[in-house]
């Protein structure tokens, strides 16, 4: 997942603003008690959504694959004061551990937390977003994209995580969740209504602006 040698990326970290201490918190018990730790977004990622996020000043962001929490309250950064997070996740068994790190930041008034399939879960959501992170189950990816273009007003950003899949979406014999990824990959190539850079950080970020 990570592309850059230790040393490299030892440099971006410590060039890098570092964590607050309830993001180091949620990064160091994800990473001694939860399954599949990598799927956090982490330090570096982290600092660049909030940057993201902090940029737009959005009213409303939706974010589709929740986790630990840990991007969400990257995102939530960046919120207006009147501004709201919809975060969303399948997973009920990491429910009360998420709640209860949402109930110790700053923005827990304006998280949404919901548990439940997020397709559908968006088409009842009756707002329009400035800002969508996707990062959720891989081969669902062009339906969430296709549930969320319309919400987003012209300016809108939309951010995907994994899109190089570890490198996978350049080698031959592609499994199942790595041809869903190189499909929406190429559907966000080829769709007119966006533009579009796909990022080389840490396991590919692709950045769609509504035009």
């Amino acid at each position: 997942m990570d592309f850059l040698p230790d040393d490299l990326q030892h440099y971006v970290e410590t060039h890098t603003v570092g964590e607050n201490e309830l993001l180091k918190k949620i990064n160091r018990e994800t990473y001694s008690q939860v399954l599949m730790p990598r799927m956090l977004s982490g330090h570096v990622q982290g600092r660049f959504l909030s940057m993201v996020s902090k940029m737009l000043q959005p009213k409303n962001i939706l974010e589709i694959g929740t986790y630990t929490g840990y991007s969400a309250l990257c995102l939530a950064e960046g919120l207006q004061a009147n501004g709201k997070l919809i975060t969303m996740d399948i997973n009920e068994e990491l429910e009360s551990r998420v709640r209860n790190y949402f109930e110790k930041s700053d923005f827990k008034h304006q998280i949404d937390y919901r548990i439940g399939d997020a397709q559908k879960i968006i088409p009842e959501l009756k707002i329009m977003f400035d800002l969508v992170f996707i990062d959720a189950d891989k081969e669902s990816y062009s339906a969430y994209f296709d549930l969320v273009i319309d919400k987003i007003p012209s300016g809108g950003i939309i951010l995907a995580d994994n899109v190089l899949w570890s490198g996978k979406v350049v080698q031959p014999k592609p499994d199942k969740d790595t041809r869903a990824i190189i499909e929406f990959n190429d559907k966000v190539q080829d769709d007119t209504r966006l533009e579009n850079l796909l990022l080389p950080l840490r396991d590919g970020i692709m950045m769609m602006r509504k035009r």
